[in-house]
């Protein structure tokens, strides 16, 4: 039986070598379709991006409340919430993403564990990666910085740089459901943290849920949608792509 299995695979091997050689280099060279063309400059959303916050005001997003105008505080060009207001959300819809995030905790760290420097950005309004302080503070590891909260924790912790701001590059694809509701693909995050990766192609669970085990249910494109904790915690430079 031996014997006659490697024969096999000798025999394969022979052919799939032979057919090799028939092929010319440029057999297997296409010209069609041509990517479209994305510029790109440091410091500055790609050429196909939605620009969610520039530093310029809040025309993109809406109380997540109630849909009335937004009434985060604007200053230098830097988002910051407003404590009591309630969260804010996108006025656009998304599914399958690319999302570009900066962050900073507040200047006057106060308070320790969940209490420190929290906020959160909710995919399709739906599911948090959250932020919060790390530094030396001890929480929670499904609810640290990086995490997909009570879901993931980051596969590293990555810790603040010099400047203060932090950065999240997301790479999201949507939950699918058939026409009965019935889940047929969860979404997948893939999360970098200050150009660390802390979440690879992570299956989410459902949605995030404080407590309890998250719940799976149907929908559709959702908001990107930001939290107010309590917390003084700071924005920047949020742009999106839609994939």
């Amino acid at each position: 039986m031996l014997k006659h299995s490697l024969l096999i695979a000798l025999l394969a091997g022979v052919s799939y070598a032979s057919a090799q050689t028939q092929f010319k280099p440029e057999d297997t060279e296409f010209y069609e379709p041509v990517p479209r063309v994305v510029t790109t400059k440091a410091n500055a959303a790609p050429s196909d991006a939605i620009v969610l916050f520039d530093g310029k005001n809040l025309s993109e997003w809406v109380s997540e409340k109630d849909g009335s105008p937004a009434q985060w505080t604007i200053t230098d060009n830097v988002l910051t919430v407003k404590p009591g207001s309630g969260g804010i959300k996108t006025n656009k819809q998304f599914e399958d993403f690319q999302l570009h995030v900066e962050w900073r905790s507040p200047e006057k760290i106060k308070g320790e564990g969940q209490g420190r420097g929290n906020s959160g950005i909710f995919l399709q309004g739906l599911y948090e990666l959250q932020v919060l302080d790390n530094d030396d503070n001890k929480t929670y590891t499904n609810g640290q910085a990086g995490s997909l909260y009570k879901q993931s924790p980051p596969l590293v912790e990555a810790r603040k740089p010099e400047s203060g701001w932090h950065t999240y590059d997301v790479i999201y694809t949507a939950p699918r459901f058939n026409k009965d509701g019935q889940l047929i693909k969860r979404a997948l995050v893939t999360v970098l943290h200050n150009g660390v990766v802390v979440q690879n192609n992570t299956e989410l669970q459902g949605t995030t849920e404080y407590i309890g085990l998250p719940k799976m249910k149907a929908h559709g494109p959702g908001p990107i949608s930001l939290q107010d904790h309590g917390d003084l915690v700071s924005y920047r430079n949020i742009w999106i792509r839609e994939l």
